[in-house]
């Protein structure tokens, strides 16, 4: 019996500003945020106040098509000019999302042959909006996908957050999980907090609990534990980039999850929409891997935690082989064995 499933959203086009869900504040705090100029919006990406991939992605495709509207010119080219500045701007935001220099590339993309400013400055607004309405459905394929590799009473373990606050909606790794609640097929999930930034504690759960999902929080190093003893059946996750033979970067901590899934004889899914894949990187060498600032590692909510001066390695990410990956999830269908070649038949 199908239900009505509470999906929250993190990302809004309201003509003269951008509305987001400030994802620092969750689960203590429900707070939007209005970002009205360039700057604010760099921020929020930078800050994680909007993270995941696909909405960093839409998030910066609307900051471009905002900015533009600013722009006092009527040529055309110098109109591309400050495009292309703004444009590079956003992308220094962060590193490793691939989402990002995809969305802000399809809108420059988009004004190649415009004839007039204001064509230009529409057409932006047009190729924003796309972009998320394309997200929600590519989610909602994805999430399709990834159900049918599960079956009733299955325990899953994801970590970080990909579900739809990271998105447009549904999200990539949790759209099978609000799939299953929408269809009366019980899942269990076990969401790994995923330090530092504890993005599967105050996120993962919080979304989920929201939508009536059963979910169980475990720090990360429970993750083998809680294979062994409570029976997990599948890992999933979602991911910030692909490389083009499927080396894969997400959330740190994933690696460490794959090695336990070969360690159980478990299967390790990746879920993710085409724009994060990304074929000019050839393997997982080549991502480049965001290292983030120490007090992420040494203070929990403000409160230091290690001792002052302590030398801190805090690296966003890590790329998982694809040797350890069992199947790659996307809104085309679902990728096994020769990953460089599927990958490449995609597209």
């Amino acid at each position: 019996m199908n239900e009505t499933v509470t999906i929250p959203r993190s990302v809004e086009w309201n003509e003269t500003h951008i509305t987001i869900l400030n994802q620092q504040k969750l689960p203590l705090e429900t707070e939007y945020l209005e970002l009205k100029e360039i700057k604010d919006v760099w921020e929020a990406i930078f800050s994680l106040k909007v993270r995941g991939a696909p909405a960093i992605g839409i998030t910066a495709a609307y900051g471009l098509a905002l900015a533009a509207q600013s722009y006092q010119t009527e040529s055309i080219i110098k109109f591309k000019q400050l495009l292309q500045k703004d444009r590079d701007y956003l992308a220094s935001s962060r590193p490793t999302a691939v989402n990002l220099f995809w969305a802000l590339d399809r809108l420059l993309s988009s004004v190649e042959n415009v004839s007039s400013v204001n064509e230009a400055k529409t057409t932006l607004i047009h190729e924003a909006i796309c972009i998320q309405i394309e997200d929600e459905e590519v989610c909602r394929q994805i999430g399709e996908h990834a159900l049918s590799l599960f079956k009733d009473g299955d325990k899953i373990l994801t970590i970080c957050n990909a579900g739809s606050i990271a998105t447009a909606k549904y999200g990539t790794a949790l759209a099978p999980f609000y799939l299953a609640k929408e269809k009366g097929i019980e899942l269990k999930v076990f969401a790994s907090e995923t330090r530092p930034v504890l993005q599967g504690a105050r996120l993962t759960t919080w979304e989920l609990m929201k939508a009536g999902v059963d979910v169980t929080l475990i720090t990360d190093n429970m993750a083998a534990q809680t294979i062994l003893t409570k029976g997990i059946n599948a890992v999933i996750v979602g991911a910030d980039r692909i490389a083009a033979n499927g080396d894969t970067a997400n959330k740190i901590g994933t690696f460490g999850l794959a090695l336990l899934a070969k360690a159980f004889n478990i299967p390790f899914y990746v879920a993710a929409p085409l724009s994060t894949i990304d074929l000019k990187t050839n393997t997982g060498a080549d991502i480049p891997i965001e290292e983030r600032n120490a007090d992420e590692v040494t203070h929990i909510s403000g409160t230091r935690i290690a001792p002052e001066g302590v030398k801190v390695y805090n690296p966003a990410f890590d790329v998982t082989p694809n040797e350890l990956i069992t199947a790659i999830i996307t809104e085309k269908g679902i990728i096994r064995g020769n990953y460089t070649e599927a990958l490449a038949n995609l597209f």
